[in-house]
Order: structure tokens, then sequence, then C-alpha cells
């Protein structure tokens, strides 16, 4: 059983979002086996955290991500409980992983859920060009650097970031191992909450909306798809769209409740919503890294119609029929995907599951750390 300690600079339980659950269920999984302990901020709700210690340590001001007496006090328990194994969740807190290698001899591991610096590149933040020269750093003086995607190592590779010897695949994982029973069900559930047709067939988007990348997608839908999937009056169908944060000049999208969509908002149970789904709608393309809605969506058996860009890091190997890509901004590739999609109720394939599994994931992970 290996002693590790994951630096964790947000708050992940309740897990939410995306990046969130990322975290929140890789640690569930690490916690399993091993003796882990989880230093993040303190409005964390601990009692959630059911395989690990939580550490309510750093507090919610911004000046978290520069405060040195963190350090010491992450020292102080490394030393009480004999840890060997660090890993820094981001390049954000990642020097404090650097400071704790050099003192302490432990080994260190930096867990990146993006190339950062090229994601805020994609959506205008002057400031990237300095993330790109300390991220670098970060990641060449780590013992080893979790990536993402396949796309992403490749990317940090071929741009002097990281040594490929150091580089390492850790996608981001599902908490299921096998295609989820009880669909239907679920299905129709939802179907009567929101009063959709029993013969309707349901386009599912969700995502946090005041992130730039998740609304462009939104006005894609609202104002390209939709239209178009209109004229076709012999596809009878509802858009649902699940998410917080939609700017409140939106008016919960009041003006096209009489167009086929229908907003949800904050849903507390996301997976019913992508169990009762037909088809998960992904024209995400800006923002970077894989889209973590399309890894749950498969695994709840949603077949996913995605733009390319939104599509990039998906292990297409393992999907079978379940996805479907188009080029970016493509409104009629969209809706003849859309329309004459016939692997809506086919199962996602086993292999998907032996690949996404966190189970899977992690036990991959253990000979890297020091018992």
């Amino acid at each position: 059983m290996a002693k590790i300690l994951d630096i964790v600079s947000y708050k992940i339980l309740p897990a939410q979002m995306g990046g969130q659950k990322g975290i929140a269920i890789f640690c569930k999984y690490l916690g399993g086996p091993n003796d882990l302990t989880v230093v993040s901020v303190e409005d964390n709700d601990v009692s959630l955290a059911d395989t690990y210690t939580m550490v309510p340590l750093f507090s919610k001001e911004q000046r978290r991500y520069i405060n040195p007496f963190y350090v010491l006090r992450i020292k102080k328990i490394i030393k009480q409980k004999g840890i060997k194994n660090v890993i820094t969740e981001h390049p954000y807190m990642a020097w404090m992983g650097w400071i704790l290698k050099k003192s302490l001899g432990v080994r260190w591991f930096v867990h990146t859920h993006n190339i950062e610096y090229e994601r805020f590149r994609t959506i205008g933040k002057w400031w990237h060009g300095f993330l790109k020269i300390y991220e670098t750093a970060v990641y060449r003086k780590a013992d080893k650097v979790f990536f993402k995607t396949r796309e992403d190592i490749q990317f940090a590779i071929a741009g002097n970031m990281v040594k490929k010897e150091n580089a390492v695949l850790v996608p981001f994982g599902i908490d299921i191992d096998k295609m989820p029973a009880g669909k239907q069900a679920v299905k129709e559930t939802i179907y009567q909450k929101h009063n959709i047709p029993a013969d309707a067939t349901l386009l599912f988007f969700n995502g946090t909306l005041d992130y730039k990348p998740n609304l462009d997608a939104l006005l894609f839908i609202l104002n390209e798809l939709n239209p178009l999937l209109l004229k076709v009056p012999s596809f009878n169908y509802r858009f649902l769209i699940c998410g917080r944060g939609l700017p409140a000049s939106y008016n919960a999208l009041g003006s096209y409740a009489d167009k086929n969509i229908v907003y949800a908002g904050f849903v507390d149970d996301v997976y019913a919503y992508f169990k009762a789904a037909d088809i998960f709608i992904n024209p995400v393309i800006t923002g970077g890294g894989v889209k973590t809605k399309i890894v749950e969506a498969m695994g709840y058996g949603v077949t996913v119609v995605s733009c390319a860009s939104g599509a990039a890091g998906i292990e297409l190997s393992v999907c079978g029929e379940k996805i479907k890509i188009v080029n970016d901004k493509d409104a009629v590739a969209f809706v003849h995907e859309i329309t004459h999609n016939k692997s809506m109720h086919a199962d996602t394939p086993q292999e998907y599951y032996d690949y996404y599994a966190w189970r899977n994931i992690v036990k991959k992970l253990q000979p890297l750390f020091k018992d």
C-alpha cells in the first residue's frame, strides 16, 4: 500500500462540474488500494471522502495559490504520515510539489487535465505565454506527468515540455464498468417530468453555461441546428438543455419553448439525464482538453454526435458506432447524423468500459508509486 498526498487547489466535494468529477472520482479509486491524503480548500464536504482522508487546509482566497506557509503545513503532514508520493492536480500549485520533492525526497507527479496555456490561448487570454513558461518548467521538473489524452502527450513532447519517458496517459474515466441497467425506466421518468412526448428522440446537451465555449455551443444549437431540424417534419425530437450559469438575458430559454427546446437548468442527478437521452450533442470547439461530457455520455449508453474539435482526445478505437464526428460548425452534417442515426439504441462496447473505467485506469498507475 503506497502512501500518497494529492494537492487539490479547489473544491471537489460534492462534485458537480466535469473538472470536479474528474479529480473526485480519481481520488475515490486511488484511495481504495492506497493510503491517500487529499489536501484541498476549506469548503469541501469532507464527509464525502469515503476512501481517503481530506484535509481542508487552503482558504478560498486567490492568494492560496502563492502562499508559501501552506508548504510548511503540508511538510508536517507528510512527515507525520510517512508519505513518499505527492500529486499536484493541475500545474497551478505544482511549485509546492517541486519544493516538497527537493526538500523531502518524495516522488512528485503532476496530474494535468489540459495543456493549460493552450486552453487559455484558444479562449483569448493574453497572458497564456507566461503560463506556458511556468507550465513547461513544472512538467520538466516532475518525476511523471499524467496527461488526459494521447494528443496532449504528443503536443507536450513536440513542444519540448516533457520527456517522452515521463509522460503517462491517465484518461478521464467513468465510475461504471459496464452498460447501466434500468435506462428505460429512467427515460420514462425524465420524459414525464419535462412533458416530452413518448415517441420523441431526446437530444441532450449539458454544460456550465457561463463558460464561453459551452455558451457558444448552446448558441450553435439554438441558432444553427434547431432551425434546420424544425424543417424536418418527419423527425420528432426535443432538445433538453441542462447546466448552471445561463445568463439572465436568455430568460431561461423561454422564447424557445415552442421550438422543441426544453431548459432544465442545473440538475442534481445529471446521470439520470444521460440515461434518458438518445443522442448527446457536442458542438464545443474551444477550451482545450478532452470533453468529459462525451466520455460520460457513452458510458451511459448514449450515442454522441460531436464536432471534430470537441472529440479530440477520445479513444475512438473502443467506441464502436457510439460516436459520430462532423466538421466544426457544419450544421448540415450535424443534422444529417442526428436524423439518420442508426446506433442510438446500440450498447456501448465492453472495450469502452475496459479502457475508461477508473478502476482499470488506477490499477495501471499502481507500479509508479513508492511503497
